[in-house]
């Protein structure tokens, strides 16, 4: 019996390599997409046996369309995607540029609305499979700085709702993923002391998630054991949405 095939989206690091890593290790085929060759190779390399690396910009209709068909002709039957790729630029609301806009956008949104599309149709064909979406905390909550970010990983997650209601039929399950802070190497460099110190107050746990973390909760939502579980969102974020505004102050009183 071949083995199952995962594609995940954004492989070549942080959440998407760890995922790609924890379906491999459960005895999956992944196939790993990127736009950032280099490194999506070297993620390839790494590891080793049941890995495939498609460079491919999630964005661009004909890359997907062109790739999708490629991995599906070489690979075979798609059993789970993982669409995890997904960028970011913060700044205040009156500062991003309609440019910036539209980056954000054409990648987080457009690009799941594609590969969902193109991969769906390959899925119906079979009548079976499980498609995870990774949207973020901060489309569930709004942040200062986040106008661009934050409304596409929302929209995220309306999308996955519309595509649960409609893929349904051809057994296919769509769910989403919101990740919290997470620490990953971007994080490392950019947030400041100061910053983690203030996600760990307002966070129950008091902790950064780990990348493995995220990557448990999408592979459970691939797997057979989640069969009847479609069009939900769950934060795996140690908390932080349950918080509210969390007012790190009325915990110290508490304590």
């Amino acid at each position: 019996m071949s083995k199952p095939l995962v594609i995940v989206t954004g492989a070549a690091r942080g959440i998407g390599l760890a995922t790609a890593k924890h379906f491999q290790s459960n005895g999956w085929q992944v196939a790993l997409l990127d736009n950032q060759h280099e490194i999506l190779i070297e993620a390839e390399n790494r590891l080793g046996a049941g890995a495939r690396a498609f460079a491919c910009d999630i964005s661009d209709p004909d890359q997907v369309r062109g790739t999708v068909e490629q991995l599906y002709q070489e690979l075979g039957q798609i059993s789970a995607l993982v669409n995890n790729a997904g960028v970011a630029d913060f700044g205040p609301l009156l500062d991003t540029s309609f440019e910036d806009w539209r980056t954000i956008m054409s990648t987080n949104l457009d690009g799941t609305f594609l590969m969902t599309q193109a991969v769906g149709r390959i899925m119906a064909k079979h009548g079976s499979g499980a498609i995870v979406n990774i949207s973020s905390i901060s489309g569930l909550r709004a942040s200062t700085l986040r106008v661009a970010y934050g409304t596409s990983k929302a929209a995220v997650a309306h999308l996955s709702l519309q595509q649960a209601a409609e893929l349904g039929e051809f057994g296919i399950r769509v769910n989403t993923v919101a990740p919290g802070p997470v620490d990953t190497e971007m994080a490392k460099k950019v947030h400041s002391a100061e910053i983690r110190a203030a996600y760990h107050d307002a966070i129950p746990l008091n902790r950064y998630g780990l990348e493995e973390e995220i990557a448990n909760a999408i592979y459970f939502l691939c797997s057979d054991q989640a069969s009847y579980i479609t069009g939900q969102t769950i934060a795996v974020d140690g908390g932080f949405d349950a918080t509210g505004i969390g007012l790190p102050a009325l915990r110290e009183n508490s304590n």
